[in-house]
């Protein structure tokens, strides 16, 4: 078939499934616009800003599980997309990412709204591809979506001259992809994995160490299979949240800097860990030279790049993290594992020990409360995103995460600006769900704008913006090691936040009691449209358990009653 290149991007769109494209247009990419004018197999939601585009392929992509499709123009249009790229990249998110650039022979003259694209986007991207030949078209489109969803996931650039898509050309679209430089190993050697799981069945405590890569390879069932066999607990990462389900007799709780004390523990004093889709982040590890230092340390990781990066591997296992866990379980039947209860208890009784709590020692609402409270309410009908800060974190603690794909949050990069955006985009891919973006009054500022892209796509997300006046994360951090001195963190002027979310076509409560939260939640729920609902909390409550740079896992800060800093 002879068509133009603009019509080349959106066949190929559509041959590849997709069902919605984020996107803001400019001249560099007004051709592919006016296709997407004509067409009728995706719907196209216009954002209000390039990074909220992004976002929100970002969120769709990790709560559906499919590619995330975002289309932008040159220069300011492509610059204001990084951020969301950047995030994507982090966490591993499967998008692409399609930008105008100014025609070829413009390239290189410093012309209107150029920027050398790809060149910023390499650091920041899995792969990227600057088009320039019409017949080339076809090839790198289809090998954009492979490269992001194949390996380990990640968001591919694409970007094309304006003269590329006014061009005609064959559009022979391949139906198979086969690059000799990029074949990931999806298998894990079999000889590797009985030699961990020999390990395993040697220890004492041995610990599943569970990572993004477990959502993202879609093998949770195998791995609470495999504990559930095996009787060995498991930790979950920040972006592991909902792997095990918060109710599983296993599961330690989630480790880390705001970690669980009975998970930081565990970590520390395991003499096994399997580290399943993980990449042994500095948030997780604490002080390097006092991590696993009782343990053996079994790594699985389709990239092969992550495994040693940080610490000393005993046994590299690289494959798809799905079809290593099917093996695990298949060869686990050759092993006699040791009894492991009396470890399970030791973090069941450290769990009972030092439990995540809060102190309702205060008049104002308590964000802890508020978060449990949703979950009360909600719990397993709700999708939660988050921006980034305190709130974060007391989301990752407290909710109920109960199956994978229930949390959607920038864990890597930690983007403030994040959760409205991608809560769209989670509303979107899962329009049976509830969708919750925990924000702060700090974050909320950044992408309010998209309040109307809400209201003009019937998106209704409800934002609980958990105010304390502060940007709060750095407040505590300034209160802990700056001796108090909080240095533009105190938010003095702040919007009428009701007034702004209604300005915009949505509905707005502002609460400062428990009454009035639940009030406020149950109609928001029920109005059906996008809502800001604004919870007046205590203004110095602090994320508790922390573990401070340079301290080890069991190096805690924990929350003591009548204690506040």
């Amino acid at each position: 078939m002879r068509m133009t290149g603009a019509k080349m991007v959106i066949k190929a769109l559509a041959m590849e499934n997709t069902e919605v494209v984020f996107g803001y247009p400019g001249g560099a990419i007004m051709n592919v616009y006016d296709e997407i004018y004509k067409q009728k197999d995706f719907q196209h939601i216009l954002t209000k800003h390039e990074q909220a585009a992004v976002h929100a392929a970002d969120g769709y992509a990790r709560a559906t599980g499919k590619v995330g499709v975002c289309i932008v123009t040159s220069g300011p249009g492509f610059t204001n997309a990084v951020t969301g790229l950047a995030t994507a990249y982090m966490d591993s998110i499967p998008m692409v990412c399609i930008s105008g650039q100014v025609p070829n022979a413009i390239i290189g003259t410093d012309g209107f709204q150029e920027i050398d694209a790809v060149g910023i986007s390499r650091p920041c991207t899995k792969h990227n591809f600057l088009v320039t030949t019409i017949e080339e078209l076809p090839r790198v489109l289809k090998e954009a979506f492979y490269i992001a969803a194949s390996g380990r996931p990640g968001p591919v650039h694409v970007d094309i001259p304006k003269d590329i898509t006014a061009e005609l050309g064959i559009f022979d679209y391949p139906t198979e992809i086969n690059i000799s430089t990029y074949k990931p190993t999806i298998k894990g050697n079999a000889r590797q994995i009985k030699k961990a799981l020999e390990e395993i069945a040697n220890s004492k405590r041995p610990l599943l160490y569970i990572g993004g890569g477990a959502i993202l390879a879609n093998c949770c069932d195998e791995i609470r299979e495999f504990s559930k066999q095996t009787g060995i607990p498991a930790v979950e990462t920040l972006m592991a949240r909902g792997a095990m389900g918060s109710k599983n007799e296993l599961l330690g709780g989630m480790l880390g800097m705001h970690g669980e004390y009975a998970a930081n523990m565990a970590m520390y004093e395991t003499d096994c860990i399997i580290s399943l889709g993980a990449r042994f982040d500095d948030r997780v590890t604490g002080r390097l030279d006092k991590f696993g230092k009782h343990a053996k340390i079994i790594h699985v990781d389709i990239d092969p790049a992550n495994i040693g990066k940080i610490v000393h591997i005993n046994y590299p296992i690289v494959g798809d993290l799905k079809n290593v866990m099917t093996d695990m379980l298949i060869f686990s039947t050759e092993y006699k594992f040791n009894d492991y209860s009396s470890w399970v208890k030791i973090i069941k009784e450290n769990k009972i020990k030092e439990p995540l709590k809060y102190f309702d020692d205060s008049d104002a609402l308590k964000p802890q409360w508020v978060i449990e409270r949703t979950g009360e309410l909600l719990g397993d009908k709700a999708i939660i995103s988050t921006d980034v800060g305190q709130h974060q974190m007391w989301a990752a603690q407290f909710y109920p995460f109960n199956y994978p794909r229930q949390w959607v949050t920038s864990g890597g990069l930690g983007t403030m600006g994040y959760g409205l955006p991608a809560a769209m985009g989670v509303k979107r891919g899962c329009p049976d769900k509830i969708s919750v973006n925990f924000t702060g009054d700090g974050s909320i500022m950044m992408n309010c704008q998209e309040v109307i892209t809400c209201t003009q796509y019937n998106l209704p997300v409800i934002n609980i913006i958990l105010n304390n006046n502060y940007l709060g994360m750095v407040r505590q951090w300034q209160t802990f090691f700056y001796e108090d001195r909080l240095s533009e963190t105190i938010l003095e002027v702040q919007p009428n936040f009701q007034m702004l979310c209604e300005s915009m076509g949505g509905i707005g409560y502002k609460v400062t009691t428990k009454e009035e939260f639940d009030k406020a939640l149950k109609d928001a729920v029920a109005s059906n449209k996008i809502a800001f609902i604004e919870v007046m909390i205590d203004r110095r409550e602090n994320v508790l358990p922390m573990v401070p740079n340079g301290h080890a896992l069991n190096e805690m800060v924990l929350l003591k009653e009548g204690e506040r800093k």
